[in-house]
């Protein structure tokens, strides 16, 4: 089953074409890593997937319902059913400074879901369980490391219940020693067969968790198959010149 499906997408600031006729699905529980140089058009592609930019044209549609069609966009409310199947982690957390913890993952419940706030509570307070955090359920981002941060920032998209997780290098502000704090939670939801795509600089943590990878460059997805076929044994000469500066 396809929880998302992309067809000739594209994407123009101005002049600049970004994404050009960019075409892939996720399957329920899969797990897809987007690997590629900066400018390549990895984030504005999340960025259009989670309706944060308008496409220029294509289709894109969320458990076979659409949000954008050839170019058109779904009536506006069933486009904010279908975004809200869909959740993004930044990379660089985007927690409000002047909430808690724990207003972090319930504020949205409340208004967007009109969840009851016990329930909201309830649900925020097992998600920071799940992170480690139940113990800075009190404190404000400031506080906290950048791991911490993140891991808060994956349980307040998590507290929506999407149907599909999108990542945004979710590991670029941090150090070495966070960024394994992250990954970790990574592939525990993974386990839990969590639809995602991850948009990662990451290279072994996407052999390792991903089912499957795209490799982007110039706006257009230049080679697509399994990590063993991507990253170990790639077909594409730009891929073999991207992966083997990485590794260096």
């Amino acid at each position: 089953m396809e929880v998302l499906k992309v067809e000739n997408l594209s994407k123009s600031f101005g002049s600049l074409r970004v994404l050009k006729d960019v075409s892939f699905s996720v399957a329920l529980g899969e797990v897809l890593a987007v690997l590629g140089p900066s400018g390549s058009g990895k984030s504005t592609l999340l960025r259009c997937a989670t309706h944060l930019e308008t496409v220029s044209g294509g289709s894109i549609a969320v458990h076979g319902t659409p949000m954008v069609r050839e170019g058109v966009y779904a009536p506006r409310e069933e486009l904010r059913r279908v975004c809200l199947k869909t959740g993004l982690v930044f990379q660089n957390f985007n927690l409000f400074p002047h909430l808690s913890v724990l207003q972090n993952l319930t504020e949205a419940q409340l208004h967007v879901l009109k969840r009851p706030r016990d329930q909201a509570a309830a649900r925020s307070r097992d998600l920071l369980a799940k992170m480690g955090l139940s113990d800075k359920e009190a404190a404000f981002p400031c506080e906290l490391s950048g791991g911490q941060q993140q891991r808060v920032s994956i349980a307040r998209a998590l507290a929506l219940d999407p149907e599909i997780l999108f990542f945004d290098e979710p590991t670029s502000a941090l150090d070495p020693e966070l960024t394994g704090e992250i990954l970790k939670v990574i592939r525990s939801l993974a386990s839990e067969k969590m639809t995602m795509v991850i948009v990662t600089h990451e290279i072994s943590f996407a052999r390792e968790v991903a089912d499957r990878v795209i490799f982007m460059d110039g706006g257009v997805i230049v080679e697509e198959g399994s990590p063993e076929e991507v990253i170990d044994a790639p077909k594409n000469e730009r891929t073999r010149a991207f992966l083997s500066r990485i590794a260096k």
